[in-house]
């Protein structure tokens, strides 16, 4: 195995293991602390599980490809994470938020350090997937 598969392999095993660890966060906020999710939330969270299974598929696979698909799915997760923290953060963009059901988008659950909501968690991960996925992507059409 060349230099170069090896760090591609270990880049798709860091993007999925950043997966399973934001579909667990996701999880224990919703299941263990009983947050409910809000509906961006929600789509955040279509984008993000199904990443986890496609990427621990790939990595079993050694599917290096897969990270052109893992960057799209991650890039649209992030603009909807940016979304939703401009709207529990940016006064213009709270007074101006939708209704969004039976939880407001606009409720903190938490706010570690005055800064850190779940949303901005999620942004976290997927720029991390996208960074990872980008880093894959480009080494495999190196190669």
């Amino acid at each position: 195995m060349s230099h170069t598969d090896k760090k591609k392999e270990n880049l798709l095993f860091l993007a999925w293991g950043f997966s399973v660890i934001a579909m667990f966060g996701s999880l224990y906020f919703s299941e263990i602390k009983g947050y409910e999710p809000c509906e961006l939330c929600w789509y955040q969270r279509i984008l993000m599980y199904p990443m986890a299974l496609i990427l621990g598929i790939a990595v079993v696979k050694k599917d290096f490809k897969i990270s052109f698909y893992t960057m799209i799915l991650s890039c649209i997760g992030g603009l909807i994470s940016i979304y939703h923290v401009l709207i529990q953060k940016v006064t213009f963009f709270t007074d101006s938020a939708p209704a969004c059901g039976r939880v407001p988008c606009t409720s903190d659950y938490i706010n570690w350090l005055g800064f850190i909501t779940i949303p901005l968690l999620a942004l976290t991960a997927f720029i991390l997937i996208f960074i990872t996925s980008l880093l894959v992507w480009k080494n495999t059409k190196e190669d």
